[in-house]
């Protein structure tokens, strides 16, 4: 890639959109060039960039990349067009609406070389990024379970997926990221109180492939907005507000004890809590930073394609558990394509 900025295109102006559009315009080493959206831009949101109905009218503008940012159900289809036309996406998530959309991606852009990412934005959060950085250096020692909760409001923008492909998929994706493991099984129930088609609360527990245990609450039934991650280990527990990008550590108190029994247990008693001061960029921004620098073929930390798949097939699972009342096993040779 030469030293000229890339020329990059969106489509879909949606409540999700609209925000690409405004980092798009402001990205250093980025030429916002063009939108697709047969609706038009109703928001002002364009940023100055020209509106076309259609992505083929997109790539006659030319560009490097293109963030889609459309309805879930429209992902493959756009994006197998960019794919084809030879341009690099990034596909807000989850990457596809089913297994086989979202493995027909990873081929399309795979088989061309091209660079293709999912716009799992927790990633991105600085909580999140500090506690897998902290993870990754051993400052928990074993990890024994990631619990999340994400709840909030009925959000009316969503209309053709349910709780679990909308939400849900964050907290699949993040902790399999954080944690650097796959699941091995998964075990759910979900109820619609909303009359929508699609279910509204899921509440699942899991496994990963290391042993370490898993659960998540999501819905959007609650009057309280709450994104809640927490890891337990050896040595305590990190516990992100993804919110208010906070983390904080609770350690296990190294209490000294002369019952033999309890020597061999670490953890029996309350210890400090440290509070941690961290940059808080906004995520968004650093998720279009490192996407534009791996377009440019320099080291970024993306969600690939692959790993945005490996999501879709655990919120699949995660829906067949519900409508079978089992727990449903993940195969290994499937696993490896999510572990980084």
């Amino acid at each position: 890639m030469t030293a000229r900025s890339l020329r990059a295109g969106l489509v879909g102006l949606g409540s999700m959109g609209r925000h690409h559009a405004r980092v798009l315009s402001g990205l250093e080493g980025v030429d916002f060039v063009g939108v697709v959206d047969p609706m038009g831009d109703k928001y002002g949101a364009a940023q100055n960039a020209p509106v076309v109905g259609t992505v083929d009218e997109l790539l006659d503008l030319g560009v490097d990349y293109a963030v889609v940012a459309c309805p879930t159900g429209l992902h493959e289809e756009v994006g197998l067009r960019l794919a084809e036309a030879g341009v690099c996406a990034l596909i807000e998530k989850p990457v596809a609406d089913t297994v086989a959309g979202a493995r027909r991606l990873v081929e399309a852009f795979e088989a061309r070389g091209l660079v293709a990412g999912v716009g799992h934005i927790e990633r991105c959060n600085p909580a999140l990024r500090s506690l897998r950085a902290r993870l990754e250096a051993g400052e928990l020692g074993d990890v024994y379970q990631v619990v999340t909760r994400r709840q909030g409001p009925f959000p009316h923008r969503i209309a053709d997926v349910g709780v679990v492909k909308d939400l849900a998929t964050h907290d699949i994706d993040l902790t399999g990221w954080v944690t650097g493991r796959a699941y091995a099984s998964i075990a759910a129930h979900t109820v619609s109180k909303s009359g929508r088609e699609h279910e509204d609360m899921v509440s699942a527990v899991g496994r990963l492939t290391d042993g370490t245990m898993v659960n998540h609450l999501v819905n959007w039934l609650s009057p309280l907005k709450e994104r809640f991650t927490s890891v337990t280990g050896e040595r305590g527990c990190f516990i992100a507000d993804t919110l208010t990008a906070d983390l904080t550590f609770h350690s296990n108190s190294a209490v000294a004890t002369e019952w033999e029994a309890l020597q061999a247990f670490r953890g029996v008693a309350e210890g400090d809590m440290i509070r941690y001061a961290i940059p808080k960029r906004e995520p968004l921004l650093v998720e279009h930073e490192l996407f534009r620098d791996a377009v440019l073929g320099k080291p970024a930390d993306i969600c690939t394609l692959r790993q945005g798949m490996r999501t879709v097939e655990v919120a699949a699972a995660v829906l067949e558990s519900a409508t079978t009342n089992r727990s449903v096993s993940l195969e290994p040779e499937e696993l490896a394509t999510h572990v980084s």
